[in-house]
């Protein structure tokens, strides 16, 4: 019986030209496990996402997808919560307690299940996956391993009936992924849970699957039984040949009769055949490592533990790696490899011990140490790739066209062309992977630490990945790695050293570490010991059987170049556009000069404040069109006119912030006189919410698009907060436009509204409250409105005019006579006015703490709520 089917199905991401998914037509049955493998970015992520539409990305789809008869998009949210389960790679982004028995009921408390099933159920689960003996304790104190384990057994708690998992085992070590994979075959035949997973490391995988799916560039290539999609991926020679289990490719480039074997046990079993009819030609014995006279690292006797009270986590350790080496550490989770590159990078001081860089104390040297994180998403923080590896160069004497060029060759170098102009966390975890790593590599550093730099990437890149290794070795760079890829390392490291609690216990050259090793060791070593001595590859065991192994082949990357824009047609543009700018300026710098003229000595009293304010706004227009304008964000000012007509529900937006909510607050004040503000307040909001849901009605929203208006809100209330001792400088003002802006005016009133109404509960509620909500929430409504009508646009210089506008005249202009109405018995027009001049310096203050925010925050905000919006698909 079919469980899930595509039909037809494509997927876009926005803003993107080529298709993530292209035309899938699949069926899976109910029981069947299923592997799904490919390069970086074929679309795997995308594809398991799909399954499950509460984390499905957002984006342009066609065709359908039926789960268990029905379509995908309609079924609820509670539904899919209950049979489909989903598994990320990350373990820490999927805990959401701090104790493991929390996180195991955390699923069926969400889904309102009595006290005492959750109990049974939990209490069998537990005992299922053999965490029992770690219910009590803190999820913080879990290794990597058993973080991965709970996060399983989290899901399958709620019995699903189909579990996807996308690189479940991209943080294990080899030992942990290999039980983790053996859980995974226990559920699917013991329970029968549908299983489909995506995995770069497919030694353990290939043999239990059902079936395999291979994809490239969004489409499906190959799929079939394990031995078929190998044979398929041989006769297309594919990349992905060169990713499936040893015992398959040394199969494949042997000719032979028998049954093409998967795992570690069928190989021995068919080598063993083999070498009955064959001369083996022998493999050389293990070579030293080189020796050079330049050490570049040198660990003596080094100690380090994070806190004083703590554990060691280094411990007497004692290292030493040659300028032009690959040294390689392997070991289990938590034995401390990671803490040891960050030591040799000197981000932490160890207590005991000295660490020398070519020769001179860490704190002496001045070598440039460059790190590729475990993750490496720390390292990104522009918009784009180019962007990103460009930032890099920002301080460097080189001219710009030498940037350019050094930027150009290691977008080249690692394969980044065609998504030099996406943003970095919309990459796939391979391609992010290349992307830092090229970002190091413009740093032109003397020592290379890199932890788990083949993390999620494929087998090509990996090719790759060693290429660039080796030209930096010849050129007498050091590289320090740490990483769970035990093939890897043994193909192209110089050293190995074997880490375990704290300490390298032992090391050499791959060939003898690996072939010393037992478990730490290679699928090809295993699948050979004893039958061939000293292979520790695939292409080791070819080579004893007198075949040449398969080589892969890179390929070149075409660089897209930029057209150059029609040089006459520019400049003639520009000429419009410097017409343009000459006549505004002139148009407001002649009212400038006759406000001056004709009204700046004719007023001594109060009210020269106001002449001064409108002076100041003149000038302000007529200097403003010179002023940089670098637009902020996306293209979006850049709509066409039909783009600018503001909708229905915007009107009526308009027409309950207008109508609805001062006659709300005249009910306030002059029926039920202040006694009932906080009630007022609360209708308030309400009427504020009114036109913001009004944008959901066509279609289902998701939790995170409210937690966006949710966290402006508190962090315009927190920014009140924080400057509560300058009287009137506060970026709440700032806050909502640019949530207006970003959202629309909806949204700015009320994010405006909220954070009136729930500040006042820190600095004290009052008749004052429906009023300053209603100021803050207009402000925020107009930026929308204006910005939707191109009055104003996302640049810092139009911003802070608007926000200076906004304070003076309009929340000057409805705070300062709110003041009278509120306190005096019988309010008129010469208090009212008197208010608003008596009141000017302060609203001059608050406009120049708006404009000093808005020019601070504007850009970062903007930017990044505008990915928020076109990645998430959020209200507009």
């Amino acid at each position: 019986m079919e469980i899930v089917k595509f039909e037809n199905y494509s997927f876009k991401y926005p803003n993107e030209d080529i298709p993530a998914l292209s035309d899938i037509n699949l069926s899976i049955k109910a029981g069947e496990f299923i592997t799904v493998c490919g390069k970086s970015g074929c679309g795997k992520s995308t594809l398991l996402r799909s399954i499950k539409p509460i984390i499905a990305p957002h984006g342009t789809q066609s065709g359908q997808i039926m789960f268990d008869g029905k379509n995908l998009l309609d079924i609820s949210e509670e539904e899919q919560a209950k049979k489909i389960g989903f598994v990320l790679q990350n373990p820490d982004n999927q805990m959401v307690t701090d104790k493991v028995w929390h996180e195991l009921a955390f699923g069926l408390e969400s889904l309102g299940m009595n006290t005492d099933d959750i109990r049974i159920k939990v209490a069998e689960t537990a005992s299922f996956f053999g965490i029992q003996k770690l219910f009590h304790d803190d999820v913080s104190s879990l290794s990597g391993g058993q973080k991965q384990l709970l996060n399983l057994a989290s899901v399958m708690v709620m019995q699903p009936d189909i579990l996807i998992l996308d690189e479940p085992t991209s943080q294990l070590d080899p030992i942990s992924a290999e039980d983790f994979i053996k859980t995974l075959l226990k559920i699917n035949k013991e329970i029968g849970t549908t299983i489909i997973l995506s995995e770069h490391r497919l030694n353990d995988v290939f043999p239990i699957s059902d079936r395999v799916l291979v994809l490239d560039y969004g489409q499906v290539i190959a799929q079939g039984k394990p031995a078929d999609v190998g044979i398929k991926l041989k006769e297309l020679e594919h990349e992905m040949f060169f990713a499936i289990p040893a015992p398959m490719r040394v199969f494949a480039d042997v000719p032979n009769q028998f049954e093409c074997p998967l795992s570690i046990s069928d190989g021995r079993r068919w080598l063993s055949e083999i070498v009955r009819d064959k001369d083996i030609k022998r493999i050389p014995e293990h070579d030293e490592a080189a020796v050079t006279n330049s050490v570049a690292v040198e660990l003596k006797n080094v100690w380090f533990k994070y806190q004083s009270g703590g554990e060691y986590i280094l411990k007497d350790m004692m290292l030493t790696a040659q300028a032009g080496e690959i040294y390689s550490v392997v070991g289990g989770n938590g034995t401390g490899k990671t803490t040891l590159l960050s030591v040799i990078a000197g981000d932490n001081v160890p207590q005991r011990g000295k660490i020398f860089i070519y020769g001179e104390e860490i704190k002496d040297s001045n070598t440039t140490i460059a790190v590729l994180p475990q993750n490496p998403q720390t390292l990104f923080i522009k918009k784009t790739v180019e962007d990103d590896l460009t930032e890099m160069l920002a301080f460097s004497e080189m001219s710009k066209e030498d940037k350019q060029a050094e930027t150009d060759r290691v977008i080249k170098l690692c394969e980044l062309g065609d998504i030099r102009k996406r943003h970095p966390y919309d990459l796939s975890g391979g391609e992010q992977q290349r992307a830092a790593l090229a970002k190091i590599l413009l740093l032109k550093p003397k020592i290379i630490l890199l932890d788990e730099p083949t993390k999620g990437i494929d087998a090509s890149f990996k090719t790759r990945l060693a290429d660039i290794l080796n030209k930096l070795k010849d050129s007498g760079v050091c590289i320090v790695i740490v990483s769970h890829d035990i093939e890897f390392c043994a193909q192209y490291s110089d050293r190995c050293g074997l880490m375990f609690d704290g300490v390298i216990v032992s090391e050499g050259t791959p060939n003898k570490f690996f072939s010393d090793n037992s478990f730490y060791t290679t699928a090809a070593n295993r699948m050979s010991r004893g039958i061939i001595p000293n292979a520790i590859l695939a292409e080791d065991i070819i080579n004893a059987l007198g075949q040449n192994p398969t080589k892969i082949v890179s390929k070149n990357v075409d660089i897209p170049v930029c057209e150059k824009l029609n040089q006459k047609t520019t400049e003639s543009k520009t000429e419009k556009k410097l017409a343009g700018k000459i006549f505004t300026s002139f148009i407001f710098g002649a009212l400038f000069f006759l406000a001056v003229y004709f009204f700046h000595n004719r007023f001594t009293d109060e009210r020269l404040c106001v002449v001064q304010a409108v002076e100041l706004i003149l000038l302000a227009l007529a200097i403003n069109p010179f002023l940089p304008k670098r637009l902020i964000g996306n293209a979006e000012d850049k709509k066409d006119k039909t783009d600018r007509r503001l909708n229905k529900r915007t009107f009526l937006a308009m027409l309950i912030i207008l109508l609805a909510v001062p006659l709300t607050i005249f009910v306030g004040f002059y029926i039920l006189q202040d006694r009932k503000y906080y009630f007022i307040s609360m209708l308030i909001i309400f009427e504020t919410m009114i036109p913001f849901f009004f944008a959901f009605e066509s279609r289902k929203p998701k939790a995170r698009e409210l937690v966006v208006i949710s966290v402006l809100c508190a962090i315009a209330v927190a920014g009140r907060m924080a400057f509560y001792m300058l009287p009137q400088f506060k970026p709440i003002a700032a806050i909502v436009i640019i949530a207006g802006v970003a959202f629309g005016g909806e949204a700015g009133f009320l994010v405006g509204a909220i954070t009136g109404f729930v500040s006042n509960f820190f600095f004290g509620q009052g008749p004052w409250t429906p009023w300053q909500m209603f100021a803050f929430g207009i402000i925020g409504f107009l930026a929308g409105a204006l910005f939707k009508k191109g009055l104003v646009s996302k640049t810092k210089t139009s911003l802070c005019i608007f926000g200076w506008l906004s304070v003076v005249l309009i929340y000057g202009g409805i705070m300062n006579p709110a003041s009278v109405i509120m306190f005096q018995g019988a309010p008129n027009i010469e208090m009212i006015l008197s208010s608003y001049v008596l009141g000017m310096p302060f609203d001059i203050v608050h406009g120049i703490s708006t404009v000093f925010f808005l020019w601070i925050l504007s850009e970062p905000f903007i930017e990044k709520l505008d990915r928020i919006k076109t990645k998430y698909g959020l209200i507009k």
